[in-house]
């Protein structure tokens, strides 16, 4: 019921930001290497990028992180995401975000459109159950 209400309440710049995330897991999906290396490298891009993110948009300390908790997360996931990304994409003729093979962009897209639509859906019954 949760994750009803709030894939019902979501706003449209959290529907944009969790469709970056279906990119990227579907693109994971198809281009994942199980090298250490490169996922370490990109969560230590994600600390440092991160703690300078939450540098520039507020102080930084523990009450932040209570009381802001998914804002100060996003901060340093966005680097993660970014940096894997990049690191699993390298050389293979990607066009900005979207892959040579039609059939993984198709994919990718196809995903976020249901994944807007269950919004849309859960949208419809949370309002409908408040009124």
């Amino acid at each position: 019921m949760k994750l009803l209400q709030y894939l019902g309440r979501l706003s449209a710049d959290r529907c944009i930001l969790w469709s970056y995330v279906i990119w990227w897991l579907a693109m994971v999906f198809y281009y994942f290497r199980p090298d250490p290396r490169l996922w370490l490298t990109s969560i230590g891009i994600s600390v440092i990028v991160g703690y300078a993110l939450m540098l520039s948009t507020g102080s930084v300390n523990a009450e932040r992180f209570r009381s802001r908790f998914w804002e100060s997360l996003r901060l340093f996931l966005a680097p993660f995401l970014v940096s894997s990304f990049a690191a699993l994409v390298a050389g293979k003729e990607f066009f900005l975000v979207f892959s040579p093979h039609w059939i993984e962009n198709l994919v990718a897209a196809s995903s976020i459109v249901a994944f807007l639509f269950m919004t849309r859906l859960c949208r419809w019954i949370v309002l409908r159950g408040e009124s």
